[in-house]
């Protein structure tokens, strides 16, 4: 029976979905469908004025009876159609509140038309209904002999309440109705009316106390009757026209001071005082429980213009900008707004989880002085005081018991949390908020921070945005497992970089195995990307140039700290601010200097195709580059011991772990456990060798990262990107061996074995010879000498340049004539 109501309710379910299914529009079906709202709004508009002007609503009356007869003329501005739609909605309807439907089908096909959120359309149509009713009712009530006022619906409502509650009564429910409006849809609340006659009270004040004499003295100092005329002040050229009498008082009367200090309005120096940022406070909401408080910052005022396009070179200095002087930042609008009004907060859920942690550590005998909530965009951090004598460790081995209490995802026990004398624990929420890129972008705290190289990663647990300085770093390792949002992230370091930075300040060198993720950013190749000289593509898709890339970017960091000795700084900025000054010579060899940031999305690749070959110049610009200007940035989806080394590690102290699978690979990217009990979705853990901050990571969409770059691309640009300096590999080959009576006596079995298999590989000889490594090693040194095989690759076999024995025999019959 059970079994045959369950089937029944999922064929419901099926049903339902399959009606929502069929509902669903397009684009551009939603579109149409909006701008045909618009234009029925404007048409009811034009039809509703009509109907009140000149009485015309009165001469239609028999146009609207006899619709069928074409002889019939109507005074609407709409026509027969219009005076029709007037009568059934303002006389047989609701009168003059008819006008809100104009307002409502306009807002409705905007919405449709924009594709914007119908949550907030949902409460608009239910206000702006319940208003429709309330005003028709009130006209009717008013105004009962003019019926087009109220409409027929307004005036029959009105008689049927009067039937029942009396005429007082409908008086006092139409002005409940009103009360309710104002206090749920304007939020009129009584603290409000409260300020507002406060504030009209202080105004008040304050315009008596400007009456009131400069000199505060006593109340009957101020008796005029007691008051004698004693002299009149001396005559002044400067002041001829002012007769001043004065009283018989203590106080002696300054005449200086009469005089006017400003002779001309030149001398009067205004200067505007910029109105402090008061930092933005918590809002805690109230619950039933009073140790348990629940927490939600306010949302950040988002700067809607890209503060970097303002800045201007002071006068007399160096500009590096003046090549691309006319160069225009992206700006923010070019980023889509994901979020719906906020982070919001489920007060039934925080109750429930606070209940459920609590319990559960009563059972292990674990009171709780003090609980505190704090919402952020996907999780939530429980801060819980123990009561005295509980220890820390007996909380923090119970991580997995509360996961099973509250039933989520995976939950984080930070025990304690530095700084404060509480306990967290991080707790999923059931409908995670999405963190736009534009909201970050937006934020004060980006367009505002003092830094070389911000990047704006996203926003923490208190809602708050999270701004890092990649100068400051210096380098960035990236970990996490596929799909958990390593490229976004990447994404969002980019576009951080080119909202505050000029074309001339920073350069990037992308490398993509993946030859899909970066490819967007070579439309910005002039303007942003740097490559090797006699290369066609800026960014590295092929693994065999990326050592060169690499071993380029080591000379370019020797050529610079060569500019800096010459130079005597320590670092880029100084040398780059005393260029500016004009204190160092271009002619000398010395240039502005811009910052590179090294990009490599996926290096677990690179340690396979290249191994030591990418491994050593990673190093060596790890260990030194950070003073010249070039940062690193690198992002792997398999954190294992054997890619990110002890040596790559210990020059990367700023780590960014998205979700891994094991808590081995959480300890190998931040040395810690954690990152196994992340959500996904862009949820990470970022450390600067201190504390572990957890990140909601800012969500930038491809289509948005095309319409950054699209922006960018479309503008002038450099002639060529910025060549890095050539690099010329050593010889690998084995120019020695020239003698032919000094080859092995294998040679020519060796190059047999080598032609017939395509491959040129020292462990193929040792198998087919039977030979030890360093003779087959040798064996493939001479036949590289000697033109048979091609140079070392690498991990890669050697190719073959001869295809076939007979060609082979060709070629021996050569040498020996």
């Amino acid at each position: 029976m059970a079994k045959n109501k369950k089937e029944t309710v999922d064929k419901k379910n099926e049903k339902q979905e399959g009606v929502k299914r069929s509902f669903k529009m397009s684009k551009q079906q939603r579109f149409v469908l909006g701008c045909l709202l618009v234009l029925f709004s404007i048409a009811l508009l034009v039809a509703f004025i009509s109907f009140y002007v000149n009485g015309q609503w009165q001469n239609d009356q028999s146009v609207v009876n006899q619709l069928g007869d074409r002889a019939e003329v109507a005074e609407n501005w709409l026509g027969k159609f219009g005076a029709y739609l007037a009568d059934l909605i303002i006389y047989r309807g609701f009168g003059l509140a008819s006008f809100i439907f104009v307002r409502l089908f306009f807002l409705t096909g905007m919405f449709l038309a924009l594709e914007l959120s119908t949550q907030k359309l949902k409460n608009t149509w239910f206000w702006d209904i319940f208003a429709i009713i309330v005003v028709s009712v009130l006209f009717g009530f008013f105004a009962t002999s003019a019926p087009e006022l109220g409409g027929t619906i307004g005036y029959e409502l009105n008689l049927f309440l009067q039937d029942y509650i009396g005429k007082t009564g409908t008086l006092l429910t139409l002005l409940f109705g009103l009360i309710i409006y104002l206090i749920f849809k304007i939020k009129l609340s009584p603290e409000k009316i409260q300020s507002y006659f406060d504030s009209t009270k202080k105004e008040f004040k304050s315009e008596l106390d400007k009456l009131k004499p400069a000199v505060n003295q006593p109340e009957s100092a101020y008796n005029l009757e007691e008051f004698a005329i004693k002299e009149e002040i001396e005559s002044d050229p400067e002041i001829d026209d002012i007769h001043i009498k004065t009283v018989d008082t203590q106080f002696e009367l300054n005449k200086e001071a009469l005089k006017p200090t400003i002779s001309h309005s030149s001398e009067i120096e205004l200067n505007p005082v910029l109105k402090p940022i008061t930092p933005k406070q918590e809002l805690p909401l109230v619950s039933p429980d009073e140790a348990f408080v629940i927490e939600k910052a306010e949302e950040e005022d988002i700067i809607e213009e890209n503060l970097a396009s303002r800045l201007v070179a002071d006068f007399g200095l160096f500009d590096p900008t003046l090549d691309l002087s006319n160069y225009k930042f992206p700006t923010i609008d070019l980023l889509k707004e994901y979020s719906t009004g906020g982070i919001t907060i489920n007060q039934e859920e925080l109750e429930e989880n606070k209940n459920r942690i609590v319990d559960t550590l009563r059972n292990y005998k674990i009171e709780i002085a003090q609980i505190k909530a704090t919402v952020g965009p996907s999780v939530t951090l429980y801060e819980i005081v123990p009561e005295a004598g509980i220890r820390i460790s007996k909380i923090k081995s119970l991580e997995d018991d509360i996961a099973l209490s509250l039933s989520a995802l995976g939950i984080r026990i930070i025990a304690p949390i530095p700084g404060k004398g509480t306990i967290g624990i991080e707790v999923p929420n059931k409908n995670p908020t999405m963190v736009s890129m534009k909201s970050v972008i937006g934020a004060a705290k980006f367009q505002e921070a003092e830094m070389e190289l911000p990047i704006a990663l996203g926003k923490t647990i208190s809602n708050e945005t999270f701004v890092v300085d990649l100068a400051k770093m210096p380098h960035l390792l990236m970990a996490g497992a596929t799909g958990q949002g390593k490229s976004v992230g990447l994404n969002a370091v980019l576009t951080s970089l080119l909202y505050k930075k000029h074309p001339a300040e920073v350069k990037f060198v992308l490398v993509d195995p993946k030859k899909v993720e970066l490819t967007l950013f070579n439309k910005i190749e002039r303007h942003y990307l740097a490559k090797l000289p006699d290369t066609e593509d800026a960014i590295i898709t092929d693994n065999a140039k990326v050592v060169n890339t690499l071993n380029s970017l080591c000379t370019e960091m020797d050529n610079r700290y060569s500019l800096l000795k010459d130079a005597m700084v320590r670092n880029i900025k100084e040398y780059n601010d005393k260029f500016k000054s004009r204190k160092l010579n271009p002619e000398a060899g010395h240039r502005f200097l811009p910052y590179i940031v090294l990009v490599v999305d996926e290096f677990a690749d690179l340690i396979m195709t290249a191994g030591k070959e990418v491994e050593v110049p990673i190093a060596r610009l790890a260990q030194l580059a950070r003073a010249i200007g070039i940062h690193l940035i690198i992002a792997t989806q398999r954190p294992s011991v054997n890619v990110i080394t002890g040596l790559i590690k210990a020059n990367f102290p700023a780590r960014i772990a998205f979700r891994v699978t094991s808590k081995i690979d959480s300890r190998t990217i931040l040395d810690t456990q954690g990152a196994d009990q992340l959500i996904g979705r862009g949820d990470l853990l970022y450390t600067n060798g201190n504390d572990v901050i957890r990140v909601q990571c800012a969500f930038i969409d491809t289509p948005e990262v095309e319409k950054i770059t699209d922006f960018i691309g479309g503008q002038k640009a450099y002639a060529t990107a910025y060549l890095l300096p050539e690099f010329v590999g050593e010889e690998s080959g084995i120019n020695l061996d020239i003698d032919i009576s000094e080859r092995d006596t294998l040679f020519r079995e060796a190059a047999e074995i080598i032609v017939n298999a395509q491959q040129g590989s020292a462990s193929l000889l040792q198998r087919k010879l039977k030979l030890g490594y360093n003779r087959a090693g040798r064996l493939i040194d001479q036949l590289e000498a000697a033109g048979i095989v091609g140079p070392f690759e690498g991990s890669k076999a050697r190719s073959v340049n001869i295809l076939d024995l007979n060609a082979l025999d060709q070629f021996f019959n050569n040498e020996q004539n």
